[in-house]
């Protein structure tokens, strides 16, 4: 796996799907501060790295959680990803919303799941694990089992790790922070300088100015 893990961020820092840039931070959509920035959904520009991230996820499915029966994708970032994966194993797919449309069905679940199903959920990041694990909510209260998660990237966040542990849900990521920046450093597009502020920011980035 670690082998895999280096391979895909250098194929993440390659497309530019991962930017770090320590001294001109991000700002994400909750507001914190970021000196990284990883937008899984430009791989799907690229037709040999969607397929190897395809391929790979598939692989991971196939190894982790045999007993599949439906894949769900978490809106909007995993749906495409997730639909590629349901269609190579031949399985129904479906996608879940952050929240219920306010119109029609107000639909939750778009697709049809059955009770009992065996459900993976595809995720393009994890970040706090919040958004992913609403959908894993979701799918239960559906009446289906989430055996499994798989994603593309994990920023590795203890605040996740402890969701995810408390939730009973299995991650697999085929990348992650811990391997971006081994990878960032070994190919110069980041200084050996840069790593204490960026570590610093993995351990508290709620609170992380950049200064």
């Amino acid at each position: 796996m670690k082998a895999l893990e280096r391979l895909f961020a250098e194929k993440l820092l390659k497309v530019k799907a991962v930017k770090i840039q320590p001294a001109n931070p991000f700002t994400w959509a909750s507001g914190w501060k970021s000196p990284i920035y990883c937008d899984n959904r430009k791989t799907l520009s690229y037709p040999l790295l969607r397929n190897f991230v395809k391929l790979e996820l598939c692989r991971v499915i196939l190894e982790r959680f045999g007993e599949v029966e439906a894949i769900a994708g978490v809106a909007t970032g995993a749906i495409a990803q997730g639909a590629l994966v349901a269609e190579e194993l031949n399985l129904p797919f479906v996608y879940v919303r952050s929240s219920p449309k306010d119109h029609g069905l107000e639909n939750l679940i778009e697709g049809e799941l059955r009770p009992g199903m065996k459900v993976v959920v595809v995720e393009d990041l994890i970040s706090t694990g919040g958004s992913s694990l609403k959908a894993v909510d979701a799918i239960r209260r559906n009446g289906c089992d989430v055996i499994g998660m798989v994603a593309s990237f994990t920023y590795g966040f203890d605040v996740s790790a402890e969701a995810f542990k408390e939730a009973k849900v299995d991650l697999i990521t085929l990348t992650n922070y811990n391997a971006v920046l081994d990878v960032a450093l070994k190919t110069d597009y980041i200084d050996e300088q840069d790593i204490p502020v960026l570590q610093a920011w993995r351990k508290d980035p709620a609170h992380w100015t950049g200064k």
